[in-house]
């Protein structure tokens, strides 16, 4: 299973079992980062925000991604979605890894909702807080759910993300064993558990 980072939350997954692109965001919506058109098997979007929800920008393979996909709604802050709306959290399933693309979750799991996960073998999960959760909460869920791999998204670097996000480092400093990557893709090795992977920006 191969990932691809361009920025904020956009993945793509490419595996054994076909293609799907995470939160791709609409040109100009996030500070520093441009999307390429992409083209995968499935678009998935976390919430319909303009940073997440440009499924539009995706172009469809017309192949199928036979694996397996479930679905956990949540909310995008800590007031039961009044202030932001709902938040999607989506586990992928394929060559027997399981992947969980936390979208933009701006809430704590409930004991019920980890449960419901199951598994998870890579947490993809925003840090940088104010639209989401921040530093100590992204690792107290970390923690919670127990990934072998986590990597840390929606943060603010230098030359990108929102100025009213934070740093990836908070984070960092709390999850510890990071190793960070020289470019913008990982094929996924669970031999590198336990680690926190950073993309090279």
């Amino acid at each position: 299973m191969k990932l691809t980072w361009y920025g904020h939350s956009c993945f793509l997954v490419e595996s054994a079992d076909g293609s799907v692109v995470f939160d791709p965001y609409a040109p100009g919506s996030v500070p520093g980062w441009e999307l390429p058109r992409l083209t995968a098997d499935a678009v998935v979007c976390s919430h319909g925000h303009r940073d997440h929800g440009w499924a539009e920008g995706v172009t469809l393979s017309g192949g199928a991604f036979t694996g397996k996909l479930e679905q956990l709604p949540t909310f995008h802050d800590d007031r039961q979605g009044a202030l932001r709306g709902p938040n999607t959290v989506t586990v992928l399933q394929s060559e027997g890894i399981r992947l969980c693309h936390m979208g933009d979750i701006g809430c704590a799991l409930t004991a019920e909702q980890i449960a419901a996960l199951g598994r998870v073998d890579v947490l993809l999960i925003p840090v940088g807080g104010h639209y989401t959760v921040d530093a100590p909460l992204a690792w107290e869920i970390t923690k919670a759910i127990a990934p072998k791999l986590v990597i840390p998204m929606h943060y603010r670097g230098k030359g990108f993300g929102y100025d009213v996000i934070g740093p990836v480092e908070p984070f960092l400093a709390l999850a510890g064993n990071v190793k960070r990557l020289d470019g913008m893709a990982y094929t996924v090795d669970l031999a590198d558990a336990p680690a926190t992977v950073v993309f090279g920006v």
